[in-house]
């Protein structure tokens, strides 16, 4: 298998499990979504450093974290991909899961805005069009529903914000994790000591709840390992598209699976969605090729 076939097995491999992980957080229902992030940090920082031992990397870390400026950056990221860790834990728990699907879906054009922003990028006409076009469907969403669909709307700022601070760091995702979650881990400590203190059930309730909760770290590495390993073979255009698959597979099980309300406000509000992004996928894509040198 080629190179190339291999990044994009990776990447849809990736984006499966991403896109199916509701089902997984489901069965978790019962446990307090806080409860839930707690283990899947803890989780994950041990199949992390396992994965960095088996690297010969582990070693790496100490010296990353006698670095006062960049442990501070990665303490900002760790708190936003927390925060999205628990909205789309707490939104597969309360029903709200096709609203997190949207968070997803509008996480590129708010990550466009966020380049503007910090990073004085251009916006392009096309790219504009696809940004005014989400910002018309959560207007639409407000006026309908009566509500922000706030859970959207925080889900694609920290995510965003997260590439934001990913950006220029120098290392690599399997280390910048790493160390994130190793951060948060303390914390993560705390939470399941309150837990236990006030007659609750840190470990869940029984082996089989332990054991999905210890399933939640590699569930959560293991897409980012392949996400990672796909993007040093793949076109960037191609990963771009390719990341569409998460939140579709996402709106499939909660509107199929879960079978949450999809009204006519939300009717009108994801084609709308769904279009911006067709738009802006053309643009980035037509954008690709201008870029790429044509061959004799």
């Amino acid at each position: 298998m080629s190179e190339t076939k291999s990044g994009v097995l990776a990447l849809i491999t990736a984006c499966v499990i991403w896109g199916l992980s509701g089902l997984f957080y489901k069965q978790l229902d019962h446990v307090p979504p806080l409860e839930v992030l707690a283990h899947r940090t803890l989780w994950s920082c041990v199949f992390f450093a396992l994965v960095l031992a088996a690297q010969g990397r582990l070693a790496d870390l100490p010296a990353v974290l006698r670095q006062p400026r960049q442990v501070l950056v990665l303490a900002v990221a760790a708190l936003m991909i927390a925060a999205n860790w628990f909205l789309f834990i707490f939104s597969v728990q309360v029903g709200k899961a096709t609203e997190a699907s949207l968070g997803y879906y509008i996480f590129p054009l708010v990550s466009v805005l966020l380049g503007v922003v910090f990073f004085r990028e251009r916006l392009g006409r096309v790219q504009g069009i696809a940004v005014a076009l989400a910002a018309l469907a959560v207007i639409v969403l407000t006026i309908g529903l009566g509500v922000a669909p706030w859970v959207s709307l925080i889900i694609a700022l920290t995510f965003g914000l997260y590439g934001v601070i990913k950006k220029r760091l120098p290392l690599g995702p399997v280390l910048s994790v790493m160390v994130e979650v190793l951060l948060l881990s303390p914390i993560a400590i705390v939470v399941l000591l309150f837990a236990w203190r006030d007659g609750g059930a840190p470990l869940g309730n029984g082996a089989g709840d332990l054991a999905l909760l210890i399933i939640s770290g590699p569930l959560t590495a293991t897409p980012l390992i392949l996400f990672s390993y796909a993007t040093k073979r793949v076109q960037l255009a191609t990963v771009g598209l390719v990341q569409y698959l998460n939140p579709t597979l996402q709106f499939l099980v909660a509107t199929v699976v879960f079978a949450e309300p999809f009204g006519f406000w939300h009717a009108v509000a994801f084609p709308l969605i769904w279009t911006a992004l067709a738009l802006y996928s053309g643009a980035s894509l037509w954008q690709a090729r201008r870029k790429t040198p044509s061959t004799p």
